[in-house]
């Protein structure tokens, strides 16, 4: 296991959340061009990309940063004072600054205009309410298996991911830096600018609830 260097960490976290977003973009370009209108056909493709890349960048990443790719997964580990506040800050400017990268390499890579606004339209109280069971849900699942089967958090983060992109009427984001980021792509996986907001309030609350409830529930290792 390699020494804690924040510079590796930094790296990690930022190409990670690149290789992420350019994953969720450009297999949702693909997905709308090979679909033929099938939204629903173009949803799955772009799920089960999500959740593979989920496990290999998290079984890559893991043993360098803790593979947080995610404002919310860093910000309960701050709450739960894993983290320092200044770390976990550069971290989620990490995990940002890959992010927008990454949006800008699958456009890149499909040839579209590199720089984009979303038009498409994710609101209701609905749309947020998911991103805030998502959210929950997400940040759960780690805490959770970090404690009973710590070698199996990459799958399940995968695994839920999949999932929730079904089971919420938001597609879960559940992921700040995701969020900004698809707002800045007007393609299938895009949001408005204008909802991003609503969506990072619920995602950083629905953080908080798991992080609290999960914290009583789950007793750490070796202690009752």
């Amino acid at each position: 296991m390699q020494k804690h260097n924040t510079t590796r960490e930094l790296v990690a976290e930022g190409l990670g959340t690149l290789l992420l977003l350019a994953t969720v973009v450009g297999s949702g370009i693909m997905a709308e061009n090979l679909a033929g209108g099938n939204d629903g056909i173009a949803l799955l493709a772009n799920t089960l990309a999500t959740g593979a890349i989920l496990a290999v960048l998290i079984t890559s990443m893991g043993p360098v940063s803790g593979a947080h790719l995610n404002p919310a997964v860093t910000g309960a580990f701050l709450l739960r004072r894993e983290i320092g506040f200044g770390k976990a800050g550069a971290y989620c400017l990490a995990q940002l600054l890959g992010a927008l990268a990454g949006v800008a390499l699958a456009h890149l890579m499909f040839a579209v205009d590199v720089v984009q606004f979303s038009g498409k339209t994710r609101t209701g109280f609905g749309q947020r309410l998911s991103e805030g069971v998502a959210t929950f849900g997400l940040v759960a699942t780690i805490l959770a298996t970090r404690e009973s089967r710590p070698s199996a958090v990459a799958a399940m983060v995968g695994l839920y991911i999949s999932a929730a992109y079904w089971f919420t009427a938001s597609t879960s984001f559940a992921n700040p830096a995701v969020t900004v980021a698809r707002a800045f792509t007007d393609t299938f996986s895009g949001i408005a600018p204008r909802d991003v907001a609503a969506f990072l309030v619920a995602q950083l609350i629905g953080a908080a609830l798991a992080t609290a409830l999960f914290g009583w529930l789950i007793a750490p290792s070796g202690r009752k």
